[in-house]
Protein backbone atom coordinates (compact mmCIF):
# COMPACT_ATOMS: atom_id res chain seq x y z
CA UNK A 1 0.00 0.00 0.00
CA UNK A 2 1.61 3.73 -1.53
CA UNK A 3 1.74 7.01 1.08
CA UNK A 4 -0.86 9.16 -0.96
CA UNK A 5 -1.74 13.05 -0.73
CA UNK A 6 -4.47 12.11 0.75
CA UNK A 7 -3.53 10.12 3.84
CA UNK A 8 -1.23 12.93 4.42
CA UNK A 9 -4.19 15.77 3.97
CA UNK A 10 -6.55 13.71 6.77
CA UNK A 11 -3.07 13.68 8.90
CA UNK A 12 -2.28 17.22 8.75
CA UNK A 13 -6.68 18.34 9.02
CA UNK A 14 -6.49 15.80 12.33
CA UNK A 15 -3.11 17.28 13.81
CA UNK A 16 -4.53 21.14 13.10
CA UNK A 17 -7.89 20.62 14.52
CA UNK A 18 -6.95 18.34 17.45
CA UNK A 19 -10.28 16.16 16.76
CA UNK A 20 -11.56 13.70 14.34
CA UNK A 21 -15.15 15.14 14.29
CA UNK A 22 -13.67 18.73 13.34
CA UNK A 23 -11.30 17.77 11.03
CA UNK A 24 -13.85 15.30 9.06
CA UNK A 25 -15.82 18.81 9.00
CA UNK A 26 -12.71 20.49 7.13
CA UNK A 27 -12.51 17.97 5.01
CA UNK A 28 -16.24 17.68 4.40
CA UNK A 29 -15.96 13.92 4.82
CA UNK A 30 -17.57 11.57 7.73
CA UNK A 31 -16.00 10.91 11.45
CA UNK A 32 -15.98 6.71 9.83
CA UNK A 33 -13.81 7.56 6.72
CA UNK A 34 -11.02 10.25 8.46
CA UNK A 35 -10.83 7.24 11.51
CA UNK A 36 -10.21 4.34 8.94
CA UNK A 37 -7.62 6.67 6.96
CA UNK A 38 -5.87 7.43 9.83
CA UNK A 39 -5.19 3.76 10.43
CA UNK A 40 -4.46 2.99 6.86
CA UNK A 41 -1.92 6.28 7.43
CA UNK A 42 -0.26 4.02 9.98
CA UNK A 43 -0.24 0.83 8.57
CA UNK A 44 1.66 2.30 5.93
CA UNK A 45 4.10 4.15 7.72
CA UNK A 46 4.26 1.50 10.21
CA UNK A 47 4.33 4.12 12.77
CA UNK A 48 2.22 4.70 16.07
CA UNK A 49 0.86 7.97 15.78
CA UNK A 50 -1.96 8.18 18.01
CA UNK A 51 -3.03 6.89 21.27
CA UNK A 52 -6.46 6.16 21.92
CA UNK A 53 -7.47 7.42 25.19
CA UNK A 54 -10.86 7.07 26.05
CA UNK A 55 -12.63 7.22 22.70
CA UNK A 56 -9.83 10.23 22.11
CA UNK A 57 -6.56 10.44 19.73
CA UNK A 58 -3.44 11.52 21.26
CA UNK A 59 -0.92 12.52 19.26
CA UNK A 60 2.65 10.76 19.64
CA UNK A 61 6.32 12.07 19.07
CA UNK A 62 6.27 10.34 16.00
CA UNK A 63 3.34 12.11 14.88
CA UNK A 64 4.89 15.99 15.66
CA UNK A 65 8.27 14.78 14.23
CA UNK A 66 5.75 13.92 10.96
CA UNK A 67 3.92 17.05 11.08
CA UNK A 68 6.47 19.29 10.98
CA UNK A 69 8.02 17.67 7.58
CA UNK A 70 4.20 18.16 6.01
CA UNK A 71 3.74 21.24 7.35
CA UNK A 72 7.03 22.49 5.63
CA UNK A 73 5.63 20.83 2.58
CA UNK A 74 2.51 22.39 2.27
CA UNK A 75 4.78 26.06 2.78
CA UNK A 76 6.24 25.08 -0.62
CA UNK A 77 2.70 23.95 -1.72
CA UNK A 78 1.36 27.86 -0.97
CA UNK A 79 4.25 29.55 -2.20
CA UNK A 80 3.46 27.75 -5.48
CA UNK A 81 0.01 29.08 -5.12
CA UNK A 82 0.51 32.34 -4.49
CA UNK A 83 3.06 32.60 -7.22
CA UNK A 84 0.49 31.15 -9.89
CA UNK A 85 -2.10 33.54 -8.74
CA UNK A 86 0.25 36.67 -8.99
CA UNK A 87 1.18 35.27 -12.52
CA UNK A 88 -2.72 34.91 -13.24
CA UNK A 89 -2.77 38.83 -12.12
CA UNK A 90 0.72 39.86 -14.29
CA UNK A 91 1.82 40.92 -10.98
CA UNK A 92 5.01 39.13 -10.87
CA UNK A 93 5.55 38.35 -14.45
CA UNK A 94 7.34 41.39 -15.34
CA UNK A 95 6.92 42.56 -18.63
CA UNK A 96 10.36 42.66 -20.18
CA UNK A 97 11.36 45.41 -22.76
CA UNK A 98 14.56 46.13 -24.23
CA UNK A 99 14.93 49.33 -25.93
CA UNK A 100 17.84 51.86 -27.08
CA UNK A 101 19.09 54.18 -23.75
CA UNK A 102 17.68 57.07 -25.59
CA UNK A 103 13.71 55.49 -25.38
CA UNK A 104 13.73 54.89 -21.96
CA UNK A 105 13.85 58.45 -21.57
CA UNK A 106 11.66 59.13 -24.39
CA UNK A 107 8.50 57.48 -25.75
CA UNK A 108 8.59 54.36 -23.72
CA UNK A 109 7.65 56.29 -20.27
CA UNK A 110 4.54 57.47 -22.09
CA UNK A 111 3.52 53.95 -23.20
CA UNK A 112 4.45 52.58 -19.33
CA UNK A 113 1.99 55.11 -18.28
CA UNK A 114 -0.52 54.67 -20.61
CA UNK A 115 -0.32 50.77 -20.15
CA UNK A 116 -0.63 50.84 -16.03
CA UNK A 117 -4.08 53.02 -16.53
CA UNK A 118 -5.60 49.77 -17.45
CA UNK A 119 -3.34 47.63 -15.22
CA UNK A 120 -2.10 49.60 -12.51
CA UNK A 121 -0.36 46.80 -10.76
CA UNK A 122 1.54 45.30 -13.98
CA UNK A 123 5.03 44.96 -13.54
CA UNK A 124 7.72 46.19 -16.42
CA UNK A 125 11.07 46.00 -16.58
CA UNK A 126 13.30 48.55 -19.17
CA UNK A 127 16.50 47.09 -20.58
CA UNK A 128 18.03 50.01 -22.44
CA UNK A 129 21.05 48.76 -24.56
CA UNK A 130 23.43 50.21 -27.18
CA UNK A 131 23.65 48.67 -30.43
CA UNK A 132 24.63 45.46 -31.12
CA UNK A 133 23.72 44.23 -27.52
CA UNK A 134 20.43 45.19 -27.98
CA UNK A 135 19.47 42.89 -31.30
CA UNK A 136 22.00 40.04 -29.56
CA UNK A 137 19.50 40.25 -26.51
CA UNK A 138 16.42 40.29 -28.92
CA UNK A 139 17.87 37.25 -30.72
CA UNK A 140 18.73 35.71 -27.67
CA UNK A 141 14.88 35.81 -27.10
CA UNK A 142 15.29 36.98 -23.63
CA UNK A 143 12.80 39.97 -23.77
CA UNK A 144 9.19 40.09 -24.75
CA UNK A 145 9.24 42.87 -26.66
CA UNK A 146 11.95 45.37 -28.02
CA UNK A 147 12.39 48.90 -29.71
CA UNK A 148 15.00 49.03 -32.29
CA UNK A 149 16.29 51.54 -35.19
CA UNK A 150 17.77 48.52 -37.19
CA UNK A 151 15.63 48.48 -40.48
CA UNK A 152 16.18 44.29 -40.45
CA UNK A 153 14.78 42.01 -37.73
CA UNK A 154 16.92 40.49 -35.22
CA UNK A 155 17.48 36.66 -35.88
CA UNK A 156 14.32 34.75 -34.54
CA UNK A 157 12.80 37.41 -34.63
CA UNK A 158 9.44 39.73 -36.33
CA UNK A 159 9.96 43.28 -36.70
CA UNK A 160 7.24 46.00 -37.65
CA UNK A 161 7.26 49.70 -38.48
CA UNK A 162 6.26 51.92 -35.72
CA UNK A 163 7.60 55.15 -36.71
CA UNK A 164 9.32 56.75 -39.15
CA UNK A 165 9.65 60.65 -38.62
CA UNK A 166 12.50 63.20 -39.88
CA UNK A 167 15.15 64.18 -37.74
CA UNK A 168 15.20 67.81 -36.00
CA UNK A 169 16.96 70.79 -34.94
CA UNK A 170 17.48 71.85 -31.87
CA UNK A 171 18.57 75.35 -30.34
CA UNK A 172 19.50 76.35 -27.10
CA UNK A 173 16.88 78.89 -25.17
CA UNK A 174 16.88 82.22 -27.08
CA UNK A 175 18.86 80.79 -29.90
CA UNK A 176 18.67 83.44 -32.97
CA UNK A 177 17.50 80.91 -35.30
CA UNK A 178 14.59 79.91 -33.34
CA UNK A 179 12.68 82.86 -35.29
CA UNK A 180 12.63 80.51 -38.19
CA UNK A 181 10.15 78.34 -38.71
CA UNK A 182 12.59 75.30 -40.63
CA UNK A 183 15.91 75.10 -40.30
CA UNK A 184 18.06 74.80 -43.66
CA UNK A 185 21.60 73.47 -44.08
CA UNK A 186 22.84 77.14 -45.20
CA UNK A 187 21.44 78.47 -41.70
CA UNK A 188 24.45 76.83 -40.10
CA UNK A 189 26.69 78.04 -42.00
CA UNK A 190 29.39 78.77 -38.62
CA UNK A 191 27.62 77.49 -36.45
CA UNK A 192 29.00 75.79 -33.48
CA UNK A 193 27.27 72.22 -34.23
CA UNK A 194 27.11 69.59 -31.37
CA UNK A 195 27.60 65.69 -33.13
CA UNK A 196 27.32 62.62 -32.53
CA UNK A 197 29.67 59.75 -33.06
CA UNK A 198 31.76 59.69 -36.29
CA UNK A 199 30.26 56.28 -36.48
CA UNK A 200 26.75 56.55 -35.55
CA UNK A 201 24.88 56.19 -39.25
CA UNK A 202 22.69 59.61 -38.77
CA UNK A 203 25.68 61.35 -37.77
CA UNK A 204 27.04 60.45 -41.42
CA UNK A 205 23.90 61.34 -43.28
CA UNK A 206 24.03 64.98 -41.02
CA UNK A 207 27.43 65.04 -42.38
CA UNK A 208 26.83 64.27 -46.15
CA UNK A 209 23.90 66.67 -46.30
CA UNK A 210 25.98 69.76 -45.35
CA UNK A 211 28.75 68.20 -47.77
CA UNK A 212 26.48 68.39 -50.42
CA UNK A 213 24.86 71.89 -49.83
CA UNK A 214 28.81 73.09 -49.42
CA UNK A 215 27.83 74.18 -45.79
CA UNK A 216 31.09 74.36 -42.76
CA UNK A 217 30.12 74.12 -39.42
CA UNK A 218 32.44 74.25 -36.34
CA UNK A 219 33.04 70.90 -35.33
CA UNK A 220 34.41 70.77 -31.99
CA UNK A 221 31.59 68.98 -29.77
CA UNK A 222 30.74 65.20 -30.39
CA UNK A 223 29.38 62.37 -28.02
CA UNK A 224 27.84 59.04 -28.52
CA UNK A 225 24.11 59.86 -27.25
CA UNK A 226 21.02 61.99 -28.54
CA UNK A 227 20.71 62.70 -25.04
CA UNK A 228 24.11 64.00 -24.25
CA UNK A 229 23.92 65.76 -27.52
CA UNK A 230 20.90 67.87 -26.30
CA UNK A 231 22.07 68.38 -22.69
CA UNK A 232 24.93 70.23 -24.52
CA UNK A 233 22.58 72.06 -26.53
CA UNK A 234 21.19 73.35 -23.40
CA UNK A 235 24.75 74.58 -21.82
CA UNK A 236 24.35 77.17 -25.09
CA UNK A 237 27.44 75.26 -26.78
CA UNK A 238 26.07 74.74 -29.92
CA UNK A 239 23.07 73.44 -32.06
CA UNK A 240 22.29 69.86 -33.24
CA UNK A 241 20.29 67.86 -35.32
CA UNK A 242 18.81 64.51 -33.27
CA UNK A 243 16.18 61.78 -33.46
CA UNK A 244 12.91 63.77 -32.84
CA UNK A 245 11.36 61.76 -29.43
CA UNK A 246 14.61 62.54 -27.95
CA UNK A 247 14.17 66.25 -29.03
CA UNK A 248 10.71 66.77 -27.87
CA UNK A 249 11.15 64.97 -24.98
CA UNK A 250 14.61 67.01 -24.17
CA UNK A 251 12.42 70.19 -24.53
CA UNK A 252 10.06 70.00 -22.38
CA UNK A 253 12.34 68.85 -19.87
CA UNK A 254 14.99 71.68 -20.61
CA UNK A 255 13.18 74.17 -22.45
CA UNK A 256 14.95 73.38 -25.83
CA UNK A 257 13.26 75.11 -28.99
CA UNK A 258 12.81 72.28 -31.72
CA UNK A 259 12.05 73.09 -35.41
CA UNK A 260 12.04 71.22 -38.65
CA UNK A 261 14.83 70.77 -40.74
CA UNK A 262 14.54 71.30 -44.56
CA UNK A 263 16.31 67.78 -45.31
CA UNK A 264 14.38 64.88 -44.72
CA UNK A 265 16.83 62.46 -42.16
CA UNK A 266 14.11 59.77 -41.67
CA UNK A 267 14.52 58.12 -38.08
CA UNK A 268 13.52 54.91 -38.04
CA UNK A 269 11.72 53.14 -35.19
CA UNK A 270 10.63 49.39 -35.03
CA UNK A 271 9.09 46.93 -32.84
CA UNK A 272 10.73 43.89 -32.45
CA UNK A 273 8.89 40.55 -31.13
CA UNK A 274 10.61 37.28 -31.09
CA UNK A 275 9.19 34.20 -32.76
CA UNK A 276 10.38 31.32 -30.42
CA UNK A 277 9.62 33.30 -26.89
CA UNK A 278 6.40 32.41 -25.35
CA UNK A 279 4.07 35.40 -25.64
CA UNK A 280 3.98 37.25 -22.27
CA UNK A 281 -0.13 37.41 -21.82
CA UNK A 282 -0.40 41.50 -21.33
CA UNK A 283 1.74 42.18 -24.34
CA UNK A 284 -1.14 42.78 -26.79
CA UNK A 285 -2.47 45.31 -24.35
CA UNK A 286 1.41 47.00 -23.93
CA UNK A 287 1.95 47.28 -27.59
CA UNK A 288 -2.10 48.90 -27.85
CA UNK A 289 -0.64 51.66 -25.44
CA UNK A 290 2.89 51.86 -27.11
CA UNK A 291 0.88 52.39 -30.66
CA UNK A 292 -1.21 55.38 -28.50
CA UNK A 293 2.00 56.98 -27.10
CA UNK A 294 3.37 57.31 -30.87
CA UNK A 295 0.43 59.12 -31.93
CA UNK A 296 0.43 61.46 -29.25
CA UNK A 297 3.90 62.06 -30.66
CA UNK A 298 2.67 62.15 -34.42
CA UNK A 299 0.39 65.28 -33.09
CA UNK A 300 3.10 66.62 -31.60
CA UNK A 301 5.65 66.74 -34.49
CA UNK A 302 2.50 67.40 -36.90
CA UNK A 303 2.83 71.10 -34.38
CA UNK A 304 6.23 71.84 -35.45
CA UNK A 305 5.41 72.34 -38.98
Amino acid sequence: MDLTHRLVEVFRAVMRTGHVTRAAELLHTSQPTVSRELARLEQVLGLVLFERVKGRLRPTAQAQALLDEVERSYEGLERIAATAFNLRDAGAMRLQVACLPALAHALLPRAVALYRQGRPTAAVALAPLESPQLESALTEQRHDLGLTEQREPPPGCQLSTLLVADEVCVLPPGHALAERRVIAPADLAGQSFISLAPTDPYRQQVDAVFAQAGVARQLQLETPSALSVCALVRQGLGVAIVNPLTALEMAAAQALQVRPFSVSIPFHLGKVVPRWRPAHPWRAEFEQALAAAVEELRAQLAQLG
